[in-house]
């Protein structure tokens, strides 16, 4: 009996490299007991004894070539909690030497198992991702967001990249029962396991999310069953928000109710819920200080126009005027952008004007403030606004002018030349339209290719206008 003891209950790699050698060595799955550490995932692994490896083949036979699918399967699979786990891979590795097309199977009944492990997992990673709520402590280094999770399977690890990305500009700490990540804005740290305790239990911001989440809540889209499914209770505890359900749901047939009786008389008080949730967003971010830029910028700079707009256009980012007088596109670019929407038949009043990134950054020079170009980190950082806008005002278009908006938006790189004239799709499905910053126009060197790159942007967006149908 051959006993493979791994590192850790998410040791992948190491699960990988001794599937290899049992293969080489031909030792069949029934001859192996997997464990973690001290702890025997088999009845018989303690007393089992390890002999010595039998000789290997010939080391000039080529080795075997494992799918793609099985190998992102097994990812997957290899941090549930199952203790059967690494056998059951192992298993279907030994039977993929004869049968390579075997992930192909979902009816087979060791496929259909570990299938379900792995769909089980990833739908742990997505609920971490999702229901992690980071509370605000001070230490001596200055502000840390703290957060408790109690994730069912062995994601904690794989997920951490995740939030380094997300947040890479903050100082945060994730607690959970098997282990603890903490990021300083420049590494990651491994911690040993916490307890509920050692998370805080709120901060000051978490009355204003309380206000807005009150405010979003459609009593008329309501559906217990799904939101259990897709919010079991266990996570309610560790998330503000969750707190109001039971009263919301309570009062959800009277206020749908109400909503019916005030329809045909609303015209006047449309929206009325979505401006006091905007303006409780607004002052939220007044008080931003997710990354450095709100440290030398004048104010923040929020999106403004009807929180029914049907366009919400995202530029890059404040410039100098726009961080004096707090209002968005009121400089230089800001000019030409309105004369170009009025070019496109497009009333500037009734659309939705924001930023990516809500604070100027800029560099000193003399009694100059030079615009500087956000960075990923402060895209990121500042992109939660942007998706609360986005979520509060559910625009029919959003418009990206230039990389730096369609990276916040599309949460990823984006190549205005490849992709501007024509209908994409955001990540939450509304659409969306890519083209230049007005400001790329009064960069142009001669007159000529701004005259003909300002048709071009006008172009743009009456195409993006069409497009709402």
């Amino acid at each position: 009996m051959r006993v493979i003891t791994l590192s850790a209950p998410d040791d992948v790699d190491g699960w990988r490299d001794a599937a290899r050698g049992l293969l080489a060595d031909h030792v069949a799955p029934d001859a192996v007991v997997w464990q973690v550490g001290d702890a025997a995932t088999d009845l018989f692994a303690a007393a089992a004894a390890e002999p010595p490896p039998a000789p290997r083949p010939d080391a000039t036979a080529p080795a075997m070539r494992v799918p793609r699918a099985f190998l992102d399967l097994a990812s997957s699979a290899a941090l549930h909690r199952d203790p059967e786990r690494f056998a059951l891979l192992y298993a279907m590795l030994w039977r993929l030497r004869d049968t390579p097309r075997l992930t192909d199977d979902h009816a087979d009944p060791l496929v259909r198992r570990t299938e379900t492990l792995a769909k089980s997992v990833r739908r742990d990673i997505h609920k971490m991702r999702a229901f992690v709520r980071f509370r605000s402590v001070s230490d001596d280094a200055g502000d840390r967001y703290v957060a408790w999770f109690e994730p069912e399977h062995h994601i904690v690890r794989a997920n951490a990249a995740f939030f380094v990305n997300r947040f890479a500009s903050m100082r945060w700490s994730i607690l959970t029962p098997e282990l603890s990540l903490h990021w300083d804005g420049g590494a990651l740290h491994e911690g040993p396991a916490a307890e509920r305790g050692d998370a805080p239990e709120g901060d000051p911001i978490e009355e204003v999310w309380k206000t807005y989440y009150a405010s979003i809540f459609n009593p008329a889209r309501v559906k217990v069953g799904t939101m259990l499914r897709e919010m079991p209770r266990k996570y309610w505890k560790n998330m503000p928000e969750t707190a109001l359900v039971p009263q919301l749901l309570a009062t959800a047939q009277a206020r749908e109710s109400g909503m019916i009786d005030k329809a045909r008389a609303r015209d006047s008080a449309v929206g009325d819920n979505a401006q006091a949730a905007w303006e409780a967003l607004r002052d939220e971010a007044s008080a931003c200080t997710r990354c450095h830029l709100y440290k030398p910028a004048t104010q923040t700079v929020f999106g403004e126009g009807p929180v029914d707009a049907t366009m919400m256009f995202v530029g890059e980012q404040p410039g100098d005027q726009e961080d004096l007088a707090g209002h968005p596109f009121v400089g230089p670019a800001g000019q030409v952008f309105d004369r170009a929407l009025a070019a496109a038949g497009i009333t500037r009043a009734e659309t939705y004007v924001t930023n990516a990134v809500k604070h100027f950054k800029f560099e000193p020079r003399g009694k100059r403030r030079i615009h500087a170009k956000p960075d990923a980190g402060e895209i990121e950082a500042c992109r939660w606004w942007i998706e609360q806008e986005q979520m509060l005002l559910r625009p029919k278009m959003t418009v990206a002018l230039g990389a730096t908006a369609a990276r916040s938006l599309f949460g990823k790189v984006m190549t205005i030349g490849r992709e501007r004239g024509r209908a994409l799709r955001l990540p939450d499905g509304g659409a969306a339209w890519i083209t230049v910053h007005p400001s790329y126009l009064l960069r142009l060197p001669d007159e000529a290719a701004k005259a003909s790159e300002y048709e071009r942007f006008v172009e743009d967006l009456r195409m993006a206008r069409a497009a709402l149908g």
